[in-house]
């Protein structure tokens, strides 16, 4: 297993200045993702990457929210830039109370219902009562 040295980093990306945890997670290829359920309605994103942050580097937080009334889910994912950092965070935080809730917290499952970015529906339904009429050369 090859790592990506600082050095190489900085030469992909063009310069000195400190390199983001999001950078060296995507070029690295790793992340630990954790689900977090049971989230109050009232947890944003930065409550959430706060309460998180005192077992390590949290690269996102993210809470889930309806897209029509942009109102929270109930639960969110975490981000961390390493293993050890998220299993002490489930540790640490599973069945825990976070903003008056108590949350629970695991690796997040991969998600295999994505449909490679093809629409689900696909038109307006069938009347299926309906029955096409064809002229064919028997009915003349």
């Amino acid at each position: 297993m090859s790592y990506i040295s600082m050095a190489s980093i900085t030469k992909i990306v063009g310069y000195n200045n400190s390199v983001s945890p999001f950078l060296l997670t995507f070029r690295r290829a790793i992340a630990f993702k954790l689900f977090v359920g049971g989230l109050s309605f009232h947890t944003t994103e930065k409550t959430l990457s706060d309460a998180f942050s005192n077992y390590g580097q949290v690269v996102e937080a993210k809470v889930i929210t309806d897209r029509i009334s942009e109102k929270s889910k109930g639960y969110g994912f975490v981000t961390f830039a390493s293993q050890d950092e998220a299993e002490k965070a489930i540790t640490e935080m599973n069945e825990k109370a976070l903003n008056g809730r108590v949350v629970f917290v695991d690796y997040a499952k991969p998600d295999t219902k994505r449909s490679m970015g093809m629409p689900i529906a696909r038109g307006p339904p069938e009347d299926l009562n309906k029955q096409h009429t064809t002229d064919s050369p028997q009915d003349a």
